[in-house]
């Protein structure tokens, strides 16, 4: 029985999304939204401030209106690097998968541009004021450097105004209900339950 639910399991298991960030991003642990680039981290906030006061976002906002947003400064080292950041519409087709890679194949970034800060220093905290007038996915992209070597390090990270969808709940959700069905199957249940023609 134990042999057929491995059997059963491992295939779902793999169908699981998993998710990965190459070149950085916004993550969230623990409750708190940080911002990789390269090796460089900050704890990452957008506020609504007109609707929603102080209460905070991670990526998604809910609403359009004025979005502030926030990188507090986790290395020292931040203080030292110019940092760019910029706001596009997202193009790519890849919605919340966008990249990189993607972001560097719009033949025309100022075209879709709808926020850019040029390079600068700034000491504890990053801080613009960019106002959403509708719904739409848009994306983030910060670059940071040259560092003390030379490179510049960027962060990509997708999101969406005016709506927020359910993530990989669903995937989750539906794996779930799938190893119910290969246990109820596995253990017999299912065909004591509509018995067998026979």
């Amino acid at each position: 029985m134990h042999d057929q639910l491995r059997r059963g399991l491992i295939p779902l298991l793999l169908l699981l999304p998993v998710p990965a960030s190459g070149h950085g991003g916004v993550v969230l642990e623990d409750d708190l939204c940080f911002i990789r680039i390269g090796y460089f981290i900050a704890h990452f906030k957008v506020y609504l401030p007109d609707t929603r006061g102080h209460e905070d976002f991670c990526e998604d906002l809910p609403e359009s209106g004025n979005g502030v947003f926030v990188m507090e400064y986790l290395n020292d080292k931040l203080n030292n690097v110019p940092i760019e950041f910029r706001i596009i519409r997202n193009v790519t087709n890849m919605g919340r998968f966008t990249n990189w890679e993607d972001v560097s194949a719009i033949a025309d970034l100022e075209a879709v541009t709808v926020l850019h800060a040029a390079p600068q220093r700034r000491t504890d905290l990053f801080t613009i004021l960019y106002r959403f007038e509708g719904e739409g996915e848009y994306v983030g992209i910060v670059l940071v450097g040259p560092d003390d070597e030379g490179k510049v390090h960027r962060a990509v990270f997708p999101f969406a105004v005016g709506y927020t969808d359910y993530g990989y709940w669903p995937f989750v959700m539906l794996a779930l209900f799938a190893i119910q069905l290969v246990y109820l199957w596995s253990s017999g249940w299912l065909a004591r339950q509509f018995g067998r023609s026979g």
